[in-house]
């Protein structure tokens, strides 16, 4: 008998023992004999003479007692609480924090999300009453633009368990896998908007796992979606090779060609260089976000691991990485640019202690900026000019003088605030934020917005890049090493080698590197195999702009002459090119300047998917749903304009035939030859009920059939936004109808149809057709919405070849797995 099951069987026992504490009891005992927890604290029951407590072995683990003597002691001698408030503050950490979420920005249709949500599910949620206790009803994030985010009460075990929110719970599920809604802790939400993106910005996301602040930056740049391209992007790094790919899940929800995943150690990451009018230059970017690794204790409402395990040893053997990271952003912060500083933790030598010596170092490049004005509505907290800095063991120290020479490898000179009253005034450190968990029910967090005004003083003698250099890892490395003063960069400087045999080998690295720039090859050739530090990635190969691969595409869809073909790509040096992805002129740049110092992850989305047969139609290539609103504003070819009617026939049919689409719609395929085309819906204004945002669909156009290409979460979407419902197995009054003799015809017309498709059109795409079955007859717009999910369910298992192009499908990281 395994471990748990023991202590399953040992706690049955105690319950049958102790029925009047069954199920857990108003009062709870402490750790500490003798003791008593709050009451409803930590609902439990000593299983043991050692006092370890378990909650009722609800998933097989014992609840953790929300208490740390050391945590209140240090956080109390701070001040970083005001007078008066602190039995607020720590009754808020001990509550659950409120599950939060946010509609996606960018997409023209955010709107009629956010309409959906108000006016169908959260009505539904009002006078609802769950185990005898009234529903709270979401509320929005006053601070958060466009009432965009919002918070509610509601548990996930609530979600789950309860039949009356089931509606609601698939909604969200639904909503965030095709990137619709993304959930994210409030305070998360705030780097980003202080960033003050816009979309011609280069912006370095340095930390980025697991992307939910990434997903921001996107939708920023995005905000005019009548720009496919804009001109800025986003380059997202990750030290983790394996959350890299959880990073990478999340950016594609957003389908954006101007994403760029890399996997680099944040504090060391390499310049870049990019080619401006036809000679090589640094890339500085205009925007950075820097959310660095901290201790957490700003999560302690929903990481209750935080409790037994903080100590202050944590962020002090952060506090110099912190350093390092913040240092090397600062160093590739364009001038005039902007960077966000921000940590989950409420911990000073994590916070005003690195901006502080960030900010002395600069000696004047650098401020901090004044955003008290910005986020109208966000409760926030001043930064502090004094504190302390304590050990695990509960020693205090006010300055680097005081620490025995014994101690001085804990602590280092920076974690101490800057004693120099004129310096320190100088600084602004009461513009940095602090945000405290009871002010607005959120987790605990730390802003700091720092603004470039000149080059850093170490970089101040670093030669611009006006020639091709050798292709080289890291052109400038930066050191932050601690000393008596404080932190020292030290610079090396990239230089030639004086030997004359190096200089050739140099040469003719740099004649191997420019081949593969005019090849367009990006990377290495392909390896599956898992080296020590992650996976291989495929190489990146731009399509050649003579590529014959190009013209029968041009050609069938009508291509505008202004559509960027040179940014095309593949995934594979070798082979027939299953694939064609696309990037930003902007990234291009960046990936053919920098594929020998770069580890580039993923990049781009997908266009165009090769089809089995496909050349007897005209074009072995069809369209790619994740790419089409990228596409759209290009083509000028197979075209179909469609009214909401057929939009729902072709979201929840298998392959309708084309008699059952409105009249307009079968003269426009009339003429029309088989093969891939872009099916668009345009709200009409006349009709306000109607959905108001315009659709575009990829679809096929069969010999007598239509029918669309679409992911089931994105079929339940646009479902959803225009009225249907998928969740209820409720029949319509409809299917209760007899049997007409136009029903027995349609059936005849249909196994003529059969085998029509299984002679002509079997072949035409393998993996997204699927057999007509014998009782196709029934339209399931007529069927119940649970048989609508079933069979989009159905049509999604045959669509599975759309989903990305992540090389090893293995790689991604379970998303609920990982922090916020």
């Amino acid at each position: 008998m395994g471990r748990r099951a023991r202590d399953r069987r040992r706690q049955q026992q105690q319950r049958q023992e102790r029925p009047e504490r069954g199920g857990g009891g108003d009062q709870a005992v402490r750790a500490g004999p003798g003791e008593v927890k709050r009451g409803g604290e930590c609902r439990g029951r000593r299983a043991d003479g050692g006092g370890a407590f378990l909650q009722g072995w609800a998933g097989g683990y014992p609840e953790i007692v929300k208490e740390n003597e050391l945590f209140e002691r240090y956080y109390r001698e701070l001040g970083i609480v005001p007078a008066g408030e602190w039995d607020a503050f720590m009754a808020a950490l001990r509550e659950p924090l409120p599950a939060t979420l946010r509609i996606t920005g960018y997409r023209s249709h955010a709107r009629e999300i956010l309409h959906c949500l108000k006016e169908k599910y959260f009505r539904e949620l009002q006078d609802l009453e769950v185990d005898g206790q009234k529903v709270e009803m979401p509320q929005s994030l006053s601070w958060y633009p466009e009432e965009l985010a919002w918070h509610t009460n509601l548990s996930r075990k609530i979600l789950r368990k309860s039949p009356q929110l089931e509606k609601f719970h698939q909604f969200l599920v639904s909503e965030t896998e095709c990137g619709n809604i993304s959930r994210q802790e409030a305070v998360s939400m705030i780097p980003p908007l202080l960033l003050d993106v816009s979309p011609h910005h280069k912006i370095l996301d340095m930390c980025a796992a697991p992307g939910s602040k990434t997903a921001q930056l996107i939708e920023m740049l995005h905000a005019d979606m009548n720009v496919p391209f804009p001109s800025g992007f986003v380059i997202a790094n990750d030290v983790d090779n394996k959350r890299c790919y959880l990073l990478v899940h999340q950016a594609k929800r957003l389908n954006s060609p101007c994403i760029m995943v890399v996997n680099h150690d944040a504090s060391s990451i390499p310049n870049l260089q990019i080619d401006v009018d036809g000679r090589k230059e640094i890339l500085f970017y205009d925007r950075i976000l820097c959310d660095v690794p901290c201790s957490g204790d700003g999560t302690m409402r929903k990481n209750i691991d935080v409790w037994k395990k903080w100590t202050t040893q944590n962020s002090l053997q952060l506090h110099g990485l912190q350093l390092r990271i913040a240092t090397r952003g600062v160093e590739q912060l364009a001038e005039g640019g902007r960077m966000v500083y921000s940590t989950c933790s409420l911990n000073p030598i994590e916070n005003e202690a690195v901006i502080a010596s960030l900010l002395e170092k600069s000696q004047g490049a650098l401020e901090l900026a004044d955003v008290s004005s910005e986020l109208p509505g966000l409760k926030r907290m001043p930064g502090i000019t004094k504190w302390k800095v304590m050990l695990k063991d509960g020693q205090w120290f006010e300055e680097w003088k005081d620490v025995p020479s014994n101690r001085q490898t804990q602590i280092r000179p920076t974690m101490f605030p800057v004693k120099d009253e004129e310096k320190l005034k100088a600084m602004n450190l009461e513009r940095c934020l602090r945000i405290l968990p009871h002010h607005q029910n959120t987790g605990g967090f730390f802003v700091a917005v720092l603004i470039k005004k000149s080059p850093m003083p170490w970089n101040k003698r670093q030669p611009k890049v006006h020639q091709k250099l050798p292709q080289r890892t890291g052109d400038t490395e930066v050191t932050a090493a601690n000393s008596g003063n404080g932190s020292e960069c030290i610079i090396e400087e990239p230089r030639l080698d004086e030997n004359e045999e190096s200089k050739k080998m140099q040469e003719l690295q740099n004649l191997d590197t420019e081949q593969s720039k005019k090849e367009g090859v990006c990377g290495p050739p392909p390896s599956k195999k898992m080296k020590l530090f992650g996976f291989k990635e495929d190489p990146f190969v731009f399509l050649p702009e003579d590529d014959p691969l190009f013209i029968p595409i041009q050609k069938f869809y009508a291509l505008d002459p202004s559509f960027p073909k040179m940014n095309l790509l593949t995934r594979t040096q070798e082979g027939k090119k299953r694939q064609l992805y696309m990037v930003s002129k902007e990234l291009r740049n960046v990936l053919l300047n920098n594929s020998e110092k770069m580890k580039v992850i993923n990049t781009g989305i997908k266009v165009w998917s090769r089809n089995s047969d496909g050349e007897q139609f005209g074009c072995a290539f069809r369209l790619a749903q994740e790419g089409i609103y990228t596409l759209y504003p290009f083509i000028h070819a197979r075209i179909i304009n469609v009214c909401i009617e057929d939009v729902k026939i072709l979201l929840t049919q298998e392959n309708p035939f084309l008699s059952k689409f409105s009249s307009e719609t079968q003269k426009k395929v009339k003429d029309m030859a088989m093969g891939s085309i872009v099916l668009k819906y345009d709200p009409d204004p006349e009709k306000p009920h109607d959905l108001q945002c315009p659709i575009v669909l990829c679809g096929w156009q069969g010999k007598t059939s239509l029918r669309a290409f679409v992911p089931k979460n994105e079929r339940l979407h646009y479902l959803r936004m225009m009225g249907v419902e998928v969740f209820k197995a409720k029949r319509k009054e409809e299917d209760l109808e007899d049997k007409t003799e136009e029903e027995v015809q349609c059936r005849l017309v249909q196994t003529e149809e059969k085998m029509d498709v299984e002679e002509k059109e079997h072949d035409l795409v393998p993996k997204m057709e699927a057999e007509i079955g014998e009782d196709s007859s029934q339209s399931p717009v007529k069927s119940s919405a649970m048989e609508i999910e079933n069979k989009i369910e159905d049509l999604d298992q045959s669509s599975k070849n759309a989903n990305s192009h992540v090389s090893q499908e293995g790689k991604d990281t379970d998303a609920s797995n990982v922090k916020d």
